[in-house]
């Protein structure tokens, strides 16, 4: 299968080319401007820069007018490499270039670009051949934020000047229009809005779920259970602390300290796990095995936390505690594909019960990382001709494994277009090795099993979020924690619309009733705004008949409809899982 970068070069060299343009602009407009670094990123770019003036969103037409300029001029990008001393010279007002500078080392050339004949920047490259190449693009400046100089806190603060950019003007539209859907679906506000979670100043990055949100939160565990069951796997739980002495065996004191939460129990050293699998690798070896006994998969919701950093805080997307949907497989070098097509297949299965497309990324050997040449290499192969035997695209992302092994990464495409990592698959020698650990062969020899770690959701905080943004908070009726909303017309109505939602309860439909005295169409309005599936609405006609009206998604309204008819067809959304 032919395998496909991963990233769009001549895209990312524009939007990189652009930087300097801005970089031109801003110096063209305010002279005393320091510049310091300015990246492509997946949106577009931004550049880094010490002005004593405040830019505000007035001055982003202004700056874009130049910008444009430059761009219709159809200035060269011309590269010149320079030695380290004469670069010191070009650059001696600059204290970030000449940081940048000083820390290469002795005797290295420096390479720096020209965009025109009378502005030139500290760059690696590469860019395009001339600005004429970016007269189709579109792009846009959307923010000015605070940004220390190298994200260090103690250094000075600098400001952030953000662009989109994108191949032509319709595509940034498009993005502009997206980022505008993605406003009214922040998980952050329907969270709050449909009661599900809260983060409280007391905890950050520590989330409360509500009742609403508990209910969301089960019926994800329910499915998840429901599906590992049959797939042939076995719920285990393992504590949430554990000894210095095993995060030591298992590398992550070594290499993951910083971002574990610590403590001193009778004298020893003890850390909050930040990762399910050394409990695993524990059940493990807690009794013998042979061949007959493998695959053995092991499933955990365990609960973990991680140290993030305050400012990367965000939601349930980035959290410090979170419900990991864990498994641990343990098998022979045989099984390895088997059981890697398995886990993409189940993977799959859930996805697509979400409306999720997707796509693959196998990433390979980090620089931090353990174990042999050969494990890696052995274990990257397991991984691609797996992938390979099914027929799944991928893209190769270099160096973006675990410091075990290399992983699957699983990017989900949700509503409105925006990627979410979530499922992943990784294949480690490594650990087993670390904890010795056995299974009996049919050639009655000790052998050493391999581990695969994978996760389907990612976290459970992760995919709620994922999915209250995918849904926009209308979540399908299997998942909605309030499916049905029983009004009354009119206060001669309360009994009959009691007696529904009753009904409705004692069948396990989580179904409300609203019988306060006010008007119809704020009792809809309030149930709406709740996202409820379906309204139930009866008067004294569907009292006397004995009938419903319901009130459905998209516009549905249908009166004098049997009940019994009703709850049928939401048995049958229920099951189906209907999207």
């Amino acid at each position: 299968m032919e395998i496909k970068k991963i990233k769009d070069e001549e895209l990312e060299k524009a939007r990189h080319s652009l930087a300097h343009v801005l970089a031109k602009a801003l110096m063209a407009i305010y002279p005393s401007t320091k510049l310091t670094i300015g990246p492509a990123i997946e949106d577009g770019f931004y550049y880094d820069i010490d002005l004593d003036h405040s830019i505000t969103p007035d001055e982003f037409k202004t700056i874009e007018k130049k910008m444009q300029e430059i761009i219709n001029k159809g200035e060269e990008f011309k590269k010149e490499v320079v030695s380290k001393e004469k670069a010191l010279k070009l650059f001696k007002d600059n204290k970030y270039k000449t940081e940048i500078i000083n820390e290469l080392p002795a005797g290295e050339e420096v390479s720096i670009y020209y965009t025109g004949n009378d502005f030139f920047d500290l760059c690696r490259g590469p860019h395009v051949d001339s600005t004429r190449r970016l007269q189709n693009f579109g792009f846009k400046i959307h923010s000015v934020n605070g940004a220390y100089w190298r994200g260090d806190e103690k250094n000075k603060m600098l400001q952030r000047v953000y662009c989109y950019a994108f191949k032509t003007k319709k595509e940034l539209a498009d993005h502009i229009a997206m980022l505008e859907e993605a406003k009214k679906r922040d998980h952050r506000k329907l969270g709050k809005e449909l009661k599900l979670f809260m983060i409280s100043p007391e905890g950050p990055g520590f989330p409360f779920y509500l009742p609403n949100g508990m209910i969301l939160k089960n019926l994800l565990t329910d499915y998840w259970r429901e599906i590992h069951r049959k797939a042939g796997y076995k719920e285990i739980q393992t504590p949430i602390m554990l000894s210095r002495h095993l995060w030591e065996t298992s590398g992550h004191w070594d290499h993951y300290k910083e971002n574990m939460y610590t403590t001193v129990i009778d004298g020893n050293d003890f850390a909050i796990k930040p990762m399910n699998c050394p409990g695993g690798v524990l059940v493990y070896k807690s009794e013998p095995h042979s061949y007959r006994d493998l695959p053995l998969r092991l499933g955990e919701l365990g609960i973990v936390h991680r140290h993030e950093k305050s400012g990367e805080l965000g939601g349930l997307l980035r959290v410090r505690c979170f419900t990991q949907d864990d498994a641990h497989i343990f098998m022979t070098p045989s099984q390895i594909k088997d059981e890697i097509k398995n886990v993409v297949s189940l993977i799959d299965q859930v996805y697509k019960v979400f409306n999720f497309k997707y796509h693959v990324e196998l990433s390979t050997r980090p620089e931090n990382s353990i174990g042999s040449d050969e494990d890696w290499a052995l274990a990257t192969e397991g991984l691609k001709s797996a992938l390979d035997e099914i027929g799944q695209d991928y893209v190769i992302n270099e160096g973006d494994g675990a410091f075990y092994g290399p992983k699957i990464d699983f990017h989900l495409t949700d509503a409105i277009g925006r990627t979410w990592q979530c499922g992943t698959i990784q294949l480690d020698f490594q650990l087993p090795q670390r904890f010795e650990l056995e299974y009996t062969g049919d050639d009655g020899e000790k052998h050493r099993p391999i581990m695969i770690h994978r996760v389907i959701y990612g976290s459970m905080e992760r995919i709620i979020g994922v999915l209250i943004e995918h849904f926009a908070g209308a979540f399908p009726l299997w998942l909605a924690p309030e499916q049905v909303r029983v009004l009354s017309l009119t206060d001669r109505n309360n009994d009959y619309a009691q007696e529904i939602k009753d009904k409705l309860f004692d069948l396990d439909f989580r179904a409300e009733v609203d019988t306060r005295n006010e008007k119809i169409g704020y009792k809809i309005r309030e149930a709406l705004a709740m996202k409820v599936p379906y309204l139930i609405i009866v008067g004294d006609e569907e009292e006397k008949n004995k009938t419903i009206s319901i009130r459905g998604r998209g516009n549905e309204n249908k009166s004098g409809l049997n009940l019994q008819d009703f709850i049928e067809r939401l048995k049958n959304e229920v099951i189906s899982k209907k999207i």
